[in-house]
């Protein structure tokens, strides 16, 4: 972020945590257990955190916030004074979002959430916020594509930025700007929107709306397209860290409250976590700006369509050029990219491979007349796997190795160097960006040596096989069984 808007001094950081437990506890309805307290836990490099004070049992309640008190745009005063009514509601649920907390932000003490901003990161290490150079880390990964900065920026430009620049006395300039018009302006306006973005895509919350309300019925910003229930932030309950491991409780919606509570036993001492689901770390980088491995086990690799037709021999992946591509777009079961998770000791390549990936193979393993037949049937052909698709698949795993710019003993090598720097102290900057996207990649080339290893496998056994069943048959074999049946 450049230095156009303040943001809280760093030095008040304890103080900025208790004026907050301060103004929350304040609001009608709060309940906040005396078992937990906030913690600064910045020397783990995990910013703000929220520990037990002594036992809790599990089952237990932490804390109870009212729905009138999380920050969502039905909450907020915005809309009620903005001329531009009909421009706002067709925002959607992200960008409305994003505009109300930009409101809400410049407002300083005069927001009902003035306390809470204060507690709020304003530096984030989420890939929207990386350069060139640090991106180009992550070598070959697909997330990259997935940062999507340059449509929400165009989104923000053309849906959000007017709203700011004709309402100044909603939208106060920051910096010393006269106001938001020409390139600074713009600048200011994208930094103020990508810091709420951030904010919402690694700390709100999906909000359920209470039965008696309808339900919007629209997807939300830029970035993903399952998010599609309203987001609000919801003070505290952002401030836990998240654990795949250690997760021990969990936010419910009731009625009038959103609650947290334990969901095993905590000791005095721990940190309370909360989960963020079964995310691979490539998406834990993107959207919430860190890497654990406690996250590896759901690491992910793609098999980009691309690869895939390349390996093949066709010419390009254009359905409009290949009647096998052809077929399965018409079909609807046609992806850019496959997803394959990392494989368990106990997953065989069925488990892992999804059927649209089978069933490509199998297309582009077809003789002429097989796909007329199938062309005739409008009818994919069954996701199965044999030599012929496992060699395939071997073929695009080989590619797709080629393409990351380190092997997987050198990433080890660099991953190795970058731990025993920060055994002297945590890693700042670049250099902690480099290791978290090293440690990304390191787990997709594992998932991808594996991917080798499986199918070499299969095709080695598939091969035994068919040198057996024509040792089998043999025309001496042949022969004798004949004669038996005589």
């Amino acid at each position: 972020m450049s230095s156009t808007i303040h943001f809280p001094d760093a030095d008040n950081f304890q103080r900025q945590a208790d004026d907050f437990i301060a103004w929350l506890s304040q609001k009608p309805g709060v309940r906040i257990s005396p078992k937990i307290q906030v913690t600064d836990l910045r020397g783990q490099a995990a910013g703000r955190g929220v520990v037990a004070k002594t036992e809790i049992s599990d089952g237990e309640e932490l804390f109870a916030i009212p729905r009138d008190i999380v920050l969502t745009v039905q909450n907020s005063n915005l809309r009620d004074q903005l001329p531009q009514r009909e421009e706002f509601e067709n925002l959607g649920p992200w960008l409305s979002l994003m505009l109300v907390m930009i409101y809400e932000y410049l407002q300083g003490e005069r927001s009902a959430w003035s306390a809470y901003f204060r507690v709020l990161p304003t530096r984030f290490d989420t890939l929207m916020f990386w350069s060139k150079f640090e991106l180009a880390e992550l070598q070959a990964s697909a997330v990259v594509d997935k940062i999507g900065k340059q449509g929400a920026e165009e989104s923000i430009l053309e849906m959000v930025a007017p709203i700011v620049r004709v309402n100044p006395a909603l939208f106060p300039p920051v910096g010393g700007l006269p106001s938001y018009d020409g390139p600074q302006g713009e600048r200011a306006i994208l930094e103020l929107a990508h810091m709420m973005g951030s904010l919402i895509m690694a700390y709100a919350f999906d909000i359920e709306k209470p039965e008696d309300e309808e339900e919007d019925g629209e997807d939300g910003y830029v970035t993903d397209e399952e998010d599609e229930l309203p987001k609000g932030m919801v003070p505290l309950a952002d401030l836990l860290n998240a654990d795949a491991d250690r997760n021990n409780a969990r936010l419910f919606q009731e009625e009038e409250l959103l609650v947290m509570k334990t969901i095993k036993p905590i000791h005095q001492g721990e940190e309370i976590f909360n989960d963020y689901g079964q995310i691979p770390r490539s998406d834990l980088l993107r959207r919430y700006g860190y890497v654990t491995d406690n996250y590896a086990s759901y690491d992910v690799v793609e098999l980009p369509l691309d690869v895939i037709c390349s390996v093949a021999g066709l010419a390009n992946a254009d359905p409009e050029t290949q009647p096998q591509l052809k077929l399965l777009e018409d079909l609807e079961i046609l992806d850019d990219g496959y997803i394959i998770p990392r494989p368990s000791a106990e997953d065989s390549m069925t488990d892992i491979l999804p059927d649209e990936l089978l069933a490509l193979v199998k297309t582009l393993t077809l003789t002429p007349e097989q796909l007329l037949q199938q062309q005739s049937k409008n009818k994919p052909p069954k996701p199965v796997l044999n030599a012929p698709e496992a060699t395939l698949l071997l073929k695009a795993v080989q590619k797709r190795q080629s393409q990351y710019a380190t092997n997987l003993e050198q990433d080890q090598q660099i991953l190795a160097s970058l731990k025993q720097a920060e055994a002297s102290g945590p890693l700042e900057g670049s250099s902690r960006r480099q290791k978290m996207a090293v440690e990304v990649r390191l787990g997709e080339k594992e998932i991808l040596q594996r991917l080798f290893a499986m199918f070499s496998n299969f095709i080695a056994s598939n091969a035994g096989q068919g040198a057996k069943r024509n040792a089998d048959n043999s025309p001496e074999q042949s022969r004798q069984a004949k004669s038996l049946r005589t």
